[in-house]
C-alpha cells in the first residue's frame, strides 16, 4: 500500500523489506538491561525453531504475542501453503493469488458440516459458516448471524464471499424433507447464479485487483425452520458509477462491456453496431484478458434467474448505446449563442447510440448540447460550453448505467427472494469494497474508506471495547488491553453539528457553483480542532488529508461538491422515459428518479443516501451474531505465494488483529446471561448422576440464579473431571456466565448426550406403546376374524344341512314315486313263484330262444333287439341262449351301434314303446326288464368314437 508512507515512516523497525524477522527487530545494547531487551530475548526464544511456525494454527498460542512473531507465525503457515489461521474470535485469511485445487471441494465442505467438532480441524472459511449455521440451528440469541468479510482492495473478499455462499447453498439445501427437488436446485441455483451476474455489472479491474467489487453488498440468505434454504436477498451500498465514463489510469471499465466485446456473435455485434475494428474511449485496456471476461457463464446465469432472451437483448442494446455514447465528442462554437459542433464521426455514433437507447436522435443532440432554463413558468434555452456537454454526456451515461444496476439487483431479489411466510432467520454475509488509497481520492474513496470505518469501529465496539468494559462490569479480574480506536476519525466525517460530511451536503445544496478553495477555508475553519484532519498549505491542488485507522489518505476537493449533488438534467430524463426500449422506458418511470431531479434544500445527495444505507446496515449487524474474516494481502502485484512483511504488518496493525489475540488469549469470548443459561443447561444437573444420586434442582426455590448457575458448573466439570481448570474456562459474573469456547463445547456435548439419551428414552417409550399397541390391534383382529370364520362357517353348515335335507327329502319322494310306479306295474311279481330253472334242450339252444320259467315252451328270439324292460322280480329267472352270429346281429341291434357301410336298426313292433310290462307279453317275441330301474334314458345309440361306458356298458355286460 504506497499511499501509506506516514505509518510506515513511524514504524522504524519494520522498513527494511528483504531482511527476515530477525533483522527487523534491531537489538540495542545499552548499559543496562531494560525491559525491551528481555521482551526481545524472548522473542528471539521463540524464532528459533522456525520450522514448527506453520504448526500453530491459532495466533493465541503464540508466545508472547507481538507484530513480529505473528508476521513470522503467518509467513511460516503461507510458505507451507497454509492461508487460514485463527485469531482469537477472528479468521486470519492470506490470499494466496492463484487456484488452490480441492481446498473447497465438496469433500471438504462435508467434512466440516458432518464434524462433531468443527473447531479441532485445520482453521478454514468453513469454520466460521458452520459455527454461524450451528447457533442458527441451535437458537443462540440472537440467532440471526452476519459474517463480516473485510480486507483492503485485492485481499480476496469477493472469493470469500463466494465460497461462503457456495458453502450455504450446498449444505443448508440437503434435507429428508418431503420438497421437490426441482425446487431445491433452482433456489440454490438462483443464489449462486446472482454472484456472477452482480460481479459482472458491479466488479471490475483496477491497480490492486483484477476482481474489484466497485459497489458493497450485504447478502441475506433465508432459512425456513428446518435451517434449509429458501431464498435470499442482496442490498447494495454505492456503486461506483463514475467508472462508466470516467476510468483511473491503468484500470478498466466494469467487466460487463469487455465480456460484450470478447464474447459477441456476429450477429450480436450487427444487433449491437459493434464492428470488430471499432474501438471505444471508455473502454481503456481492452486488450488485456482476464479470467471475468466470460460473456456466456453471465449470459447463462442471467437465463437461470429468469431473466429471458428479449430482456437479455434489451440490456445489452441499453449498454453498447452507453459505448456509443463515449465515443462522441463536441467542439465549441464560434458563436457562444450556438451549441457546440458534432464532426462527421460523432454525429455517427450520436446517431447509433439514439438507436440502441431507441430515442430519437435529433432530441438526443438536442439535450446534450442545449440546457433548459426555467424563469418563473416560462422555459429559456441556453446553449452549453463544452465542457457542459461532456459533463452531460457523461452523466447521462451514469444514470442509466446505475438505474440499469438498480433494476438488475431488485429482478434477482424478487427471484431469488422467498415469502417472509416461509423463512424465519438469516445468515448474513457482507462483502464490501476495502480500504482505498490511490494517487487521486475523491468522493468514491471517501465514501469507501467511511464505510470502512465503520466495519472498523463495529468490530472495536463489539469485541475490543465492549467486551473488556463488560468485563469489568460483571466483575471479574481484568487489565485493559490498549486498542486503537477510530472514534474520532468517525466524528470528524459524520459527527453532529459540523463535520465533513454536514459541510458537504451543505455546500451541494447552494444553488451556485461550488468553489474548491473557498470551501476547503470552510473545512479548515469548522474542523480545525480535530487532529484527524490535516492540510498542506503549501500544496496548490485543494485538498484535505484524513488520518484513517489504516493510514492517511489526502482527498482532491475539486469537483466533490458537484459529485454530490449527482446532477441529472430533466430534460435528460424526459427523453429516457419516453424510449421505446421497454426496459429503458419502465426503469425511467419510477419516482425515485424523479424525485432526484428536484432542486432545492431537501434534495437527496450521494453522501446522505449513502449514509443512510450504511446506518441501516449497522442497525443489522448490530442485531445479529457477527462473525469476522480478516482477509490479508501478501503483496500489493497480486503474486501467487509471494509475501511481503511491510505489506502484511501494516494490515495487521490497521484492523487490530494483536489487540484481538490478545483479548481472545486472556478472554471469554462466550457470554450468556443467567437466565438463558439456566433455560439451555439446567438439564443437565437434572439428569447427571453425582456419587449414584440424582441431582435435583429445584429453580423456583433457590431465588439465586447465580447460585444455580454455580452447582450446575459445579456439576458439569465434577463430571468431566476439569475443576482444577474451572478458572480458565468460566466465570460467573453479575448477570452473565463468562464462558471460553472448551466450555462451551463441553456444556453443549454434556446437553447434546442428555438430549440424545431422552430422545432415545422417548423412543423406546413410543415404539413399546407402538408395539403394544399392535399387539393389542392384532389380537383384537384374530378374535373378530375367529368370530366372523365361526360365523360364516356356522351359517355355511346350516345351509348345507338345509340343503341336504331338501335333496334327501326330494330324493325321498322321487324313489317312492318310482317305487310306487314299478309296483303298480307289477303289481302280479308276487304271484311268481321263483322256480329252479329247466335245463335247457339242445334244440332251444341251438335255435337261440327265450324260456321262462313260468312258460312251459320256449319263445323263439329271430333277430329283433333285445328290449331292456324292468326286470322281474327275484322269484323270476330269465334265462337267454344266443350264441354265434345270431347273438352277435343281437347285440348291434340292441346298441343301434353305427355300420361302416351305413347304418341299419333292426325294428319290432315294441321298438317305439320304450318300456313294457310284464302282462303285455307278445307272443313270439319280449322285452327284458332288469333291476327295475327305468332304461328310457340309457343311450342306445352310443357314439362311434366314444366308450360304451356307464348304464350301456352294464346292459353290453348282461347282454353279452
Amino acid at each position: 500500500m504506497s499511499s501509506l508512507d506516514d505509518r510506515r515512516d513511524v514504524r522504524e523497525g519494520y522498513r527494511n523489506g528483504g531482511a527476515t524477522v530477525k533483522g527487523l527487530i534491531q537489538k540495542v545494547h545499552p548499559p543496562q538491561r531494560s525491559l525491551n531487551d528481555s521482551l526481545e530475548g524472548e522473542i528471539q526464544a521463540f524464532l528459533i525453531d522456525e520450522d514448527q511456525l506453520h504448526t500453530y494454527d491459532d495466533l493465541t498460542k503464540v508466545n508472547p504475542v507481538t507484530p513480529a512473531t505473528v508476521l513470522k507465525c503467518l509467513q511460516g503457515r503461507y510458505s507451507m501453503k497454509v492461508f487460514y489461521t485463527h485469531a482469537g474470535c477472528t479468521l486470519v485469511a492470506l490470499n494466496p493469488f492463484q487456484p488452490i485445487p480441492d481446498l473447497y471441494s465438496l469433500d471438504v465442505m462435508k467434512e466440516y458440516h458432518y464434524a462433531r467438532q468443527p473447531q479441532e480441524f485445520k482453521p478454514h472459511i468453513f469454520i466460521v459458516a458452520e459455527e454461524a449455521y450451528r447457533n442458527v440451528r441451535g437458537q443462540l440469541e440472537p440467532v440471526n448471524q452476519s459474517l463480516v468479510v473485510s480486507g483492503e482492495s485485492g485481499a480476496g473478499k469477493t472469493w470469500t464471499s463466494r465460497c461462503l455462499m457456495k458453502y450455504y447453498a450446498t449444505v443448508a439445501s440437503v434435507s429428508s424433507v418431503v420438497k421437490s427437488q426441482d425446487t431445491v436446485e433452482r433456489i440454490e441455483r438462483r443464489v449462486l447464479d446472482s454472484n456472477p451476474v452482480m460481479e459482472a455489472f458491479g466488479n471490475a479491474c483496477t491497480l490492486r485487483n483484477n476482481n474489484s467489487s466497485r459497489f458493497g453488498k450485504y447478502i441475506q440468505l433465508q432459512l425456513d425452520r428446518c435451517q434449509l434454504l429458501v431464498g435470499a436477498t442482496v442490498q447494495t451500498y454505492l456503486l461506483e458509477k463514475t467508472r462508466v465514463a470516467c476510468q483511473p489510469a491503468n484500470e478498466r471499465n466494469f467487466h460487463i462491456f469487455y465480456q460484450m466485446m470478447r464474447g459477441a456473435t456476429d450477429e450480436q455485434r450487427k444487433e449491437w453496431k459493434m464492428s470488430h475494428d471499432q474501438s471505444f474511449v471508455w473502454l481503456p485496456n481492452s486488450e488485456k484478458t482476464i479470467e471475468e471476461d466470460c460473456f456466456h457463464e453471465t449470459v447463462k446465469a442471467m437465463v437461470h434467474l429468469g431473466i429471458n432472451a428479449e430482456r437479455q437483448g434489451e440490456i445489452f442494446r441499453i449498454l453498447a448505446g452507453i459505448l456509443q455514447l463515449g465515443n462522441v465528442s463536441f467542439s465549441s462554437s464560434a458563436d457562444e449563442s450556438q451549441p457546440c459542433h458534432l464532426d462527421a464521426k460523432s454525429k455517427d455514433f450520436l446517431q447509433r447510440a439514439a438507436e440502441l437507447l431507441c430515442v430519437p436522435a435529433e432530441e438526443l443532440q438536442t439535450c446534450l448540447r442545449v440546457r433548459t432554463l426555467k424563469a418563473g413558468k416560462q422555459s429559456v434555452l441556453k446553449p452549453c460550453s463544452q465542457a457542459d456537454c461532456s459533463v452531460r454526456t457523461d452523466c447521462l451515461a451514469k444514470v442509466i448505467y446505475a438505474q440499469l444496476f438498480e433494476w438488475l439487483v431488485t429482478f434477482i431479489n424478487n427471484s431469488v427472494c422467498a415469502d417472509k411466510s416461509t423463512w424465519c432467520n438469516f445468515i448474513g454475509v457482507l462483502d464490501v469494497y476495502g480500504f482505498e488509497c490511490f494517487q487521486t481520492n475523491n468522493l468514491e474513496q471517501l465514501c469507501i474508506n467511511y464505510a470502512n470505518e465503520k466495519l472498523q469501529q463495529h468490530f472495536v465496539a463489539h469485541y475490543l471495547r465492549a467486551q473488556q468494559e463488560e468485563y469489568v462490569s460483571e466483575g471479574l479480574q481484568w487489565s485493559f488491553v490498549k486498542y486503537q480506536d477510530n472514534q474520532s476519525c468517525l466524528d470528524l466525517l459524520e459527527g453532529s453539528p459540523i463535520s465533513v460530511f454536514s459541510l458537504l451536503n451543505e455546500e451541494s445544496r447552494l444553488n451556485r457553483a461550488s468553489d474548491a478553495k473557498t470551501f476547503r477555508v470552510r473545512l479548515e475553519k469548522e474542523l480545525c480542532d480535530n487532529a484527524n484532519i490535516s492540510w498542506d498549505k503549501f500544496s496548490k491542488v485543494p485538498h484535505f488529508t484524513v488520518a484513517h485507522y489504516a493510514g492517511k489518505v489526502g482527498y482532491q476537493i475539486e469537483g466533490m461538491a458537484e459529485k454530490n449533488k449527482d446532477p441529472v438534467s430533466p430534460e435528460l430524463i424526459s427523453l429516457l422515459q419516453k424510449s421505446n426500449n421497454q426496459l429503458l422506458h419502465q426503469i425511467f418511470k419510477d419516482n425515485e428518479t424523479e424525485s432526484k431531479i428536484k432542486k432545492g434544500p431537501g434534495k437527496t445527495t450521494v453522501v446522505s443516501k449513502f449514509k443512510n444505507s450504511l446506518e441501516t446496515l449497522m442497525k443489522i449487524l448490530h442485531s445479529t451474531t457477527p462473525h469476522y474474516t480478516r482477509c490479508i494481502k501478501p503483496n500489493p502485484e497480486c503474486k501467487p505465494l509471494t509475501f511481503k512483511k511491510e505489506e502484511v504488518i501494516i494490515q495487521l496493525e490497521a484492523c487490530g488483529i494483536v489487540e484481538t489475540i490478545h483479548i481472545s488469549a486472556a478472554g471469554f469470548p462466550i457470554r450468556i446471561p443467567f437466565q438463558s443459561f439456566l433455560q439451555r443447561y439446567t438439564l443437565i444437573a437434572k439428569h447427571i448422576n453425582s456419587g449414584g444420586h440424582s441431582v435435583v434442582l429445584d429453580l423456583e426455590a433457590d431465588t439465586c440464579p447465580q447460585r444455580h448457575v454455580e452447582k450446575i458448573l459445579g456439576v458439569a466439570l465434577k463430571h468431566r473431571r476439569l475443576s482444577e481448570e474451572r478458572s480458565t474456562l468460566v466465570h460467573c459474573g453479575r448477570t452473565k456466565v463468562f464462558l471460553t469456547q472448551v466450555m462451551l463445547d463441553l456444556l453443549e456435548d454434556q446437553r447434546k448426550k442428555i438430549l440424545s439419551h431422552c430422545a432415545f428414552t422417548i423412543q423406546c417409550c413410543w415404539l413399546r406403546y407402538q408395539r403394544h399397541r399392535r399387539h393389542t390391534h392384532r389380537q383384537s383382529a384374530t378374535l373378530i376374524q375367529a368370530a366372523v370364520r365361526s360365523w360364516l362357517v356356522r351359517n355355511r353348515v346350516r345351509r348345507w344341512n338345509r340343503a341336504a335335507g331338501v335333496i334327501q327329502s326330494t330324493w325321498r319322494k322321487w324313489r317312492s314315486l318310482l317305487k310306487s310306479l314299478a309296483e303298480a306295474e307289477l303289481d302280479d311279481a308276487k304271484d311268481l313263484v321263483e322256480e329252479d330253472a329247466p335245463a335247457l334242450n339242445p334244440v332251444v339252444r341251438e335255435r337261440g330262444s327265450v324260456q321262462l320259467s313260468t312258460i312251459p315252451e320256449p319263445v323263439a328270439v329271430r333277430g329283433w333287439p333285445m328290449g331292456l324292460a324292468l326286470a322281474s322280480a327275484p322269484s323270476m329267472t330269465v334265462s337267454l341262449t344266443a350264441t354265434g352270429f345270431q347273438k352277435m346281429i343281437s347285440v348291434i341291434a340292441s346298441l343301434n351301434l353305427p355300420s361302416r357301410r351305413g347304418e341299419y336298426q333292426v325294428k319290432t313292433n315294441q321298438y317305439t314303446e320304450e318300456l313294457a310290462s310284464i302282462r303285455a307279453q307278445p307272443k313270439g317275441s319280449i322285452k327284458l326288464h332288469c333291476q327295475r330301474s327305468p332304461l328310457l334314458y340309457a343311450d342306445r345309440q352310443p357314439d362311434l368314437k366314444s366308450d360304451v361306458t356307464g348304464f350301456n356298458e352294464i346292459l353290453l355286460e348282461k347282454t353279452l
